[in-house]
C-alpha cells in the first residue's frame, strides 16, 4: 500500500488574525480583568490572549500602567451621568454621579486601588470631568475652586471604593470590625473622654449614608473655601516697579 503524503496547508489558507488596534487591546484587557481580576492584566498575559508577542502591544500601549489607566477609562463609561442632567439640588446630583463612580470601582477592588494612582485621559474620563465641573458651575462655585475641588471629590470617592471593596474581600473583615467595636466601647472615660462619649456615633450609620454625608461636607467646603492667591511672578514684580 502506498502511503499518502500529507500536503502542508498554505499560510494563505489559514484564517488571518484580526489586526491589532488600541481599542481591541483595551477591550480584551477589560474582558480579562472581568474574568480574572486586574492582577492578571499584564502585557505578557494580554499578548497570549491576543495570540501575539508582548512587543507588538507596545506599539499601542506604552506600559502596564497605561494599560490599567485605559481599562479604568473604559469602565468609566458605566458611570451614571444622568443625575447631572436631571432635576433637583445640584449638590445632590453631584453626589449622585460621584456615588455611581464609587459604586463602579467597588465592583473591582484591584481597579479601585489602581485608580488611586492611575491617570486616565480618555473620552469617558473627560466626559465625567465635564459633568462634574458643569454641576459645580451650576452651583456658582468659582472656577479655580471647582477645578481644584473636583480633584478632591474624585480622590475621596476613589479612596472610599478602594477601602470598602478591599475590606469586603478580606476573610477576617468581621473579626477586625468586632475588635474595633470592642476597643472603642471599652475605653475608659477617664483616659479617653471624647471617644467614650461618642463611641456609638463613631461606629453608627450605614456606609451609603456616611458616603453621602461626606460628599456633602466636601462639596460645601469647596463652595466656601477660596484657593490661595498665587504669589506674583518676577515679571509681575518688575512690571509693578516700572509702572
Amino acid at each position: 500500500m502506498t502511503e499518502r503524503r500529507r500536503t502542508p496547508a498554505s499560510r494563505r489558507e489559514r484564517p488571518a488574525k484580526p489586526a491589532l488596534t488600541r481599542e481591541g487591546i483595551v477591550a480584551t484587557a477589560v474582558a480579562l480583568m472581568r474574568a480574572e481580576g486586574l492582577e492578571k492584566v499584564t502585557m505578557r498575559l494580554l499578548a497570549q490572549e491576543l495570540d501575539t508577542g508582548p512587543a507588538s502591544l507596545y506599539v499601542y500601549v506604552a506600559n502596564t500602567a497605561e494599560l490599567h489607566a485605559a481599562v479604568l477609562d473604559e469602565l468609566l463609561g458605566e458611570v451614571d451621568l444622568d443625575p447631572a442632567e436631571g432635576e433637583g439640588d445640584w449638590r445632590d446630583r453631584l453626589a449622585g454621579v460621584l456615588t455611581s463612580y464609587s459604586d463602579m470601582l467597588f465592583e473591582h477592588p484591584a481597579l479601585a486601588r489602581s485608580a488611586l494612582t492611575a491617570r486616565p485621559s480618555g473620552e469617558h474620563y473627560l466626559r465625567l470631568l465635564e459633568r462634574l465641573l458643569a454641576l459645580l458651575d451650576e452651583g456658582g462655585v468659582p472656577r479655580t475652586q471647582a477645578a481644584w475641588g473636583v480633584d478632591v471629590l474624585l480622590l475621596f470617592a476613589t479612596a472610599t471604593a478602594a477601602e470598602q471593596s478591599t475590606r469586603s474581600q478580606a476573610t477576617d473583615a468581621a473579626e477586625e470590625w468586632d475588635a474595633l467595636t470592642r476597643a472603642i466601647h471599652g475605653v475608659a472615660e477617664k483616659t479617653h473622654p471624647h471617644v467614650h462619649t461618642l463611641a456609638a456615633s463613631l461606629l453608627a450609620g450605614p456606609p451609603e449614608d456616611r458616603m453621602t454625608w461626606s460628599l456633602q461636607v466636601l462639596i460645601n467646603g469647596i463652595t466656601h473655601t477660596s484657593t490661595p492667591t498665587p504669589a506674583p511672578t518676577a515679571t509681575q514684580d518688575t512690571d509693578r516697579t516700572d509702572s
